[in-house]
């Protein structure tokens, strides 16, 4: 019986080889479609845009061995996202007010040009990238409580304050005029409140059940100078310590819950009111020199093939990435006399591959 002819038909062109995993030439395709969109989106165009897409496009290839590094490590440290995820898309669906699954890949699909599960993909990606970051990375940046205080001393005019009160909210929306589903919001609205009062985090509270424009936030409102908001609000939180949450206040769209983040007094601030912000200002030129340390040690530690043609604006150095087409590799031969002569390279056999027993990726050159 002949074999039929083997027609092999190009659809894709593999870039670079990262461990297990592979990126194409459609993967960088899509990073450049997808800062595209973000500059329409911050209405950056013409010359400007031009300038930021050739800035940029150079890491793309960077970005991507970095993202899949990353996600290789979480799963290696098992770490499961798996629950985020889908927190992360039931928010999406109630922010975009989209019950059905199937309408909700629908928009997916029409707002971002992919399918619903390379999406849902990505997501768990960002968010796996984000934990191996924040564990192998974040944990390990210490900043000593001395050199906080010491800039508080040094800078103490960048904390001169007006009074302002911090707030997040939660609105429980009503539609109708009619009473009983007044009744029914004003019962789910106290009910919310005595979660929060027992201790539940507001801001997870304001993502799943508010119906304000801040949902996405956590209900985030920021802060306030006296005089800035409605005298009748004023009067129910301006004198109230930090934590403090209000009883539902009826309005005429529904009943908001107001929540006391923080309290700042004129005059300078107390260290303990802007140790955080004192905090980032220090951890972040640390943190980008870190990470990119962190991630050169897992490129030193990976099987990397890069096609000639391409660049990893971050290689590591003195790493051999060098693309070998599996179409020049010459098999090795060895006769049956040598095979007898040396009994200890016959019981090796079984580790080499059978030709045909195996498929391969077949990638263009450049």
């Amino acid at each position: 019986m002949a074999w039929a002819a083997d027609k092999t038909e190009v659809v894709e062109e593999i870039i670079a080889k990262v461990n297990g995993d592979i990126i194409t030439r459609t993967d960088l395709i899509r990073s450049r479609e997808s800062l595209q969109e973000e500059l329409k989106r911050r209405k950056i165009e013409g010359k400007e845009a031009e300038e930021a897409l050739k800035q940029r496009e150079e890491n793309f290839l960077r970005d991507r061995i970095d993202n899949l590094l990353l996600v290789q490590k979480g799963n290696q440290l098992s770490i499961n996202v798996d629950h985020e995820v889908s927190k992360y898309m039931a928010e999406l669906m109630l922010q975009f007010k989209v019950a059905d699954q199937d309408k909700f890949a629908e928009l997916v699909h029409k707002e971002t040009g992919m399918r619903f599960e390379d999406f849902k993909a990505e997501a768990k990606n960002g968010l796996m990238t984000q934990q191996v970051v924040s564990r192998e990375v974040g944990s390990r940046i210490t900043i000593p409580r001395e050199e906080v205080k010491k800039y508080y001393e040094d800078h103490k005019d960048e904390f001169v304050r007006e009074e302002r009160v911090f707030l997040r909210e939660i609105l429980v929306s009503v539609d109708s005029k009619d009473p009983e589903s007044w009744a029914v919001a004003e019962k789910k609205a106290k009910a919310l409140v005595e979660r929060a009062r027992r201790g539940e985090k507001f801001d997870e509270l304001a993502r799943e059940n508010s119906d304000a424009v801040t949902k996405a936030s956590g209900g985030d409102l920021g802060g306030w100078k006296k005089g800035e908001l409605k005298k009748d609000i004023e009067a129910l939180i301006w004198d109230k310590e930090r934590n403090y949450v209000t009883d539902p206040i009826k309005g005429d769209n529904g009943f908001l819950i107001l929540r006391v983040m923080a309290h700042h007094q004129a005059g300078i601030a107390l260290l303990e009111e802007v140790e955080n912000e004192i905090m980032g200002k220090f951890y972040g030129p640390r943190f980008e020199p870190k990470l990119r340390e962190y991630l050169t040690e897992l490129r030193q530690q990976a099987f990397l093939e890069i096609k000639d043609g391409w660049l990893d604006s971050a290689a590591a150095p003195g790493k051999d990435t060098s693309w070998t087409d599996p179409a020049k590799l010459v098999p090795e031969t060895v006769t049956k006399e040598e095979v007898a002569a040396n009994p200890g390279r016959r019981r090796l056999l079984w580790l080499v591959p059978i030709p045909g027993t195996q498929r391969s990726a077949t990638s263009t050159s450049k």
